[in-house]
């Protein structure tokens, strides 16, 4: 699915960025004192080992361009259709307006508590974070298009989310972001004349940045054994169909940018998905049946209904109003039933930490 708007200046970069969707990352704000009360002493000796990686800081020189970088971009990324040239800078601009979402939570966070563990790891995952929006930006300066962070900051609107919802949603956000980046650098690590943009061979070492933030949180809410029981599994099955959900259908609305490498948007997602599951289970009590034929056709009714959405809004009027309404409705009835859908239940393993092994 193209985009609507062709993203052809700053300016509509930035509006893109600021955009509030069902399907465009958020920016979230959460309760500090609460956060402040969290106790790690559960799991001390794999938060401590966990602070020492940080400290050591393995990709402190990673997110620089080397010489080749010109090269690849000028030789490569000018034989891309423009159509996909448009999927691939409202990819960059997601997943910048992604990154620099988690950067200003931890920041804000490390900000606002006094809670020692916890502002540490807080100012290590916003450097983190800001180390790979900053990266992003640079790439969308190289057409010229680059966003004001600053700006962005201050303009787009902010979610209000309790700590356990941080948890789970943000848990999801780093794991499931390793997934898929890590899926893209096999897939050019394994067919190389389909890397159309330099920026993925930053992919393998960028994505274990992501891993280990989702191992943070995972040692969170280990420590807090209760987020991960009774009524709280219902929330956790919330978070997962929702991260899917939004996942599938944002990926295939630009379904060129997996065909240029040599990707089916469904399969990835798949693969994704698969990948995600595997590791989740070092933490939540559950996991979506992503093989349910079910599952499979809510899906893909989920991507229908965002066709009809957006073809309802380009139309305008009373009538695309209308539509545009019976639409959402359809989109949340088939939302209700992929979360009713059964899920796999499994017992938490003893360890916690889980390696980048994919």
């Amino acid at each position: 699915m193209q985009a609507t708007t062709a993203i052809d200046s700053a300016e509509k970069a930035s509006q893109k960025a600021v955009e509030s969707t069902m399907l465009s990352p958020r920016f979230y704000t959460t309760d500090f004192d609460a956060m402040d009360r969290l106790d790690m002493s559960p799991v001390r000796a794999d938060w401590d080992k966990m602070m020492a990686e940080y400290e050591g800081d393995n990709n402190h020189d990673h997110f620089q361009r080397d010489e080749q970088f010109g090269v690849e971009l000028a030789e490569r990324f000018e034989q891309v259709r423009p159509e996909m040239r448009q999927e691939f800078l409202d990819f960059l601009i997601s997943s910048l307006t992604s990154e620099f979402s988690g950067c200003i939570l931890y920041n804000e966070i490390f900000k606002n508590v006094k809670n020692p563990d916890i502002k540490q790891l807080m100012r290590y995952m916003a450097r983190d974070e800001s180390r790979h929006a900053s990266f992003l930006n640079q790439s969308l300066k190289d057409f010229g298009l680059g966003i004001d962070l600053g700006n962005l900051k201050r303009t787009k609107a902010y979610t209000y989310f309790k700590p356990k919802y941080i948890f789970y949603a943000t848990y999801l956000s780093e794991k499931i972001g390793y997934a898929r980046y890590i899926s893209i650098y096999r897939q050019l690590e394994r067919h190389p004349e389909k890397r159309f943009h330099p920026i993925f061979r930053w992919f393998e070492r960028w994505c274990n940045d992501e891993f280990r933030h989702g191992e943070s949180f995972a040692l969170i809410m280990r420590a807090h054994p209760h987020l991960l029981q009774g009524a709280n599994v219902y929330w956790i099955r919330f978070f997962l169909v929702a991260v899917y959900a939004t996942m599938y259908v944002r990926d295939h609305c630009r379904p060129m940018l997996h065909e240029e490498m040599g990707l089916d948007s469904t399969a990835y997602d798949y693969e994704v998905f698969r990948i995600t599951n595997e590791i989740t289970k070092q933490v939540f009590p559950v996991s979506l049946d992503i093989d349910n034929p079910a599952f499979k056709a809510c899906m893909s009714r989920l991507f229908f209904v965002q066709q009809q959405m957006d073809a309802a809004k380009a139309r305008g009027g009373l009538l695309g109003w209308m539509q545009r309404g019976r639409w959402a409705v359809s989109g949340a009835l088939t939302f209700a039933r992929l979360y009713l859908l059964p899920v796999n239940h499994h017992a938490l393993p003893e360890e916690v930490r889980m390696a980048p092994a994919w």
